[in-house]
């Protein structure tokens, strides 16, 4: 009898292409990601965390998540913005920015997001589109001052749209 090994067929994967890949035929024009960056904020804190690409953010790890908003009564609040920059002849800048709400609650491990909308936001930040609903005071300002601090000049060339969007409520 010969031994035959069974080839398996490569399963098909997202493929991240960037502006110095020379990448032709199958899978020729998928979606960049280098120019998107997912922000946390937890506690009133900012921060950028490229875990949340995967859904490993440190707030993400060791959480089982649910679609039922239900089974998470003692969550607490934590968003994901998804924020796409943009380069233009006069420099970078912010282009577009939506915020996904999840719950967490570490001591049962257990969490709520709905998977879709965070690919959907996503997908409508890279698009240049601003949703910032349901993000308080505390959370824009934290956001604000994030993005601000990690570099001025791409804030200051941002659109009125997302400057607004960031203003805090009085």
């Amino acid at each position: 009898m010969e031994n035959q090994e069974k080839k398996s067929k490569k399963p098909i994967a997202l493929n991240i292409i960037n502006s110095k890949s020379k990448h032709k035929g199958f899978g020729a024009g998928s979606i960049d990601l280098n120019s998107i960056s997912p922000v946390i904020i937890d506690g009133g804190e900012a921060r950028i965390e490229i875990g949340a690409m995967h859904a490993k953010s440190k707030v993400e790890r060791g959480i089982r998540f649910s679609t039922n908003r239900e089974d998470v009564p003692n969550g607490r609040q934590v968003w994901i913005v998804w924020v796409c920059v943009d380069r233009t002849a006069e420099g970078q800048r912010y282009v577009g920015m939506t915020a996904c709400e999840m719950l967490i609650d570490k001591e049962a491990r257990r969490g709520w997001k709905i998977l879709a909308d965070h690919v959907n936001k996503m997908d409508l930040a890279m698009k240049g589109k601003v949703i910032l609903d349901g993000l308080g005071n505390v959370e824009k300002q934290a956001l604000k001052d994030l993005l601000i601090s990690k570099n001025e000049e791409w804030w200051n060339a941002s659109s009125d749209e997302i400057k607004k969007a960031l203003d805090i409520e009085s």
